[in-house]
């Protein structure tokens, strides 16, 4: 008998992936430090899939604050208000039979979600405020609302101006933000495909050499479309030579040895 009660203890513990999200475009497309952290926010969340130390998983893990950005950026996890966020596909992922579920322990939380027919969570629609009367309304899970203190009214933090930051914090060349930031707002380019030109862009020969001097200015590298350029075998710049750059030690090494 306690052997099963054991058992029983153990499987409420598994966490299981469906293939259908972790082999998605959406998902692959991100950094493989967004991924692991998403795997590991999955394997600590309750039976409801809710986290409420998404930070200090990340921080765990030595992953970046744009990691998590990311998540949010692309929705895999819904943030709430009391730093308490929710996996979004968590009922795809994970069906726990009844006498091994453990109800979560955020029900507030849990009342402004609703669950779409694909068994997908969703913000519901009373949670979400007008603000300034603005025709369109901001999702909860893709904004952050904050508290005015003299009108009481949520501010929602526009997803563009999200997205820009995720890519500011990943562009190796930060000047003129402001500007950078104007241009970004005009051209609306999509985050998922800016993010994947960057991984590859970061480390061509174009952008490494001279210290990353020919690195264009982050205006300009959005005004121009530059997000959209094709990779080639002639950009990709060769190994020994990257790690070099940067690392002096490693280049006296090699003045030694061709000595």
């Amino acid at each position: 008998m306690l052997f099963l009660k054991e058992a029983v203890s153990n499987m409420a513990e598994r966490r299981m992936f469906a293939k259908t999200i972790i082999d998605s475009d959406a998902f692959l497309d991100m950094p493989l430090s967004s991924q692991a952290l998403y795997f590991h926010l999955s394997m600590r969340a309750d039976d409801d899939g809710f986290i409420n130390n998404a930070k200090k998983i990340q921080r765990m893990l030595g992953c970046a604050d744009d990691d998590l950005k990311i998540l949010l950026a692309k929705n895999f996890i819904i943030p709430f208000e009391t730093g308490v966020c929710v996996i979004k596909h968590w009922r795809i992922h994970n069906l726990i039979q009844k006498d091994r579920y453990k109800p979560s322990v955020y029900h507030e939380e849990k009342e402004k979600l609703s669950i779409k027919n694909n068994n997908v969570y969703t913000m519901d629609t009373k949670c979400l405020q007008d603000v300034s009367k603005m025709e369109s309304q901001v999702s909860i899970g893709k904004a952050s609302l904050v508290e005015e203190s003299k009108t009481n009214r949520a501010v929602a933090l526009s997803q563009t101006d999200e997205d820009f930051e995720v890519f500011w914090n990943m562009y190796p060349k930060k000047k003129d933000k402001i500007k950078a930031k104007a241009a970004w707002k005009k051209e609306k380019p999509p985050i998922d495909l800016v993010l994947k030109a960057l991984e590859w862009q970061i480390n061509s020969k174009d952008w490494v050499k001279e210290n990353g001097k020919f690195i264009k200015y982050p205006e300009r590298y959005i005004t121009h479309g530059s997000w959209m350029d094709v990779e080639s075998e002639s950009q990709s710049v060769d190994f020994t030579q990257w790690l070099g750059i940067g690392k002096p030690e490693l280049k006296i090494v090699k003045d030694i040895e061709n000595d």
